[in-house]
């Protein structure tokens, strides 16, 4: 088997909130962690104590500072390329009832009016990847839909391929290199 070589970028979605518990698109609308996520965002300072980082991002929300808080990192950059996809029109509500009117809708293949579209959002996570490949190793705290975009475009794949990789709260990934080919290390552990 070969080695795994070069940065590593450690990716971490914020704890649960009632919005997100309940599938709610949420972006900036700026949630609180639930006592579930509260808890759960704890449980990740331990498996993460051990491991350096000489690069610690997160998204501005609450949700992920908190977070990044919880788990040992309070001192994490703020990083605006972090934040959630724009949603727009679609702030607030769940893909059930955006295909009420629209059955097809998907995030990763339609419009979210008055929000970013997929190139936009792969735009803004090109320059995060840009700056992890710059350090050893890197951990970010952000949400679920751009920390998906974030690891397509770390793999050198389009915004919609982030499609294939379900994220769940309070979890933690782990992108990386084997050789000069970047891979999927660990994910949604």
């Amino acid at each position: 088997m070969a080695s795994v070589s070069g940065p590593e970028l450690w990716v971490v979605r914020h704890g649960e909130t009632e919005w997100s518990r309940d599938g709610r698109h949420t972006s900036v609308t700026d949630l609180p962690l639930t006592e579930k996520g509260e808890a759960a965002a704890r449980e990740l300072a331990p498996r993460l104590a051990d491991v350096a980082f000489d690069l610690v991002l997160t998204s501005p929300r609450q949700r992920a500072r908190r977070t990044a808080e919880l788990a040992g990192f309070a001192g994490a950059e703020v990083d605006d390329d972090l934040a959630e996809w724009a949603y727009g029109d679609y702030e607030g509500i769940t893909t059930e009832q955006i295909r009420e009117t629209d059955p097809t809708w998907s995030v990763w293949t339609h419009p979210t009016p008055g929000g970013e579209t997929a190139a936009e959002v792969a735009r803004r996570l090109d320059r995060v990847v840009a700056r992890a490949r710059e350090h050893e190793r890197t951990i970010v705290f952000a949400h679920g839909h751009s920390l998906r975009v974030l690891t397509a475009r770390w793999l050198q794949q389009t915004a919609a391929e982030g499609r294939f990789f379900r994220l769940d709260t309070s979890t933690v990934s782990v992108l990386a290199f084997e050789r000069e080919t970047p891979v999927l290390l660990r994910w949604n552990s």
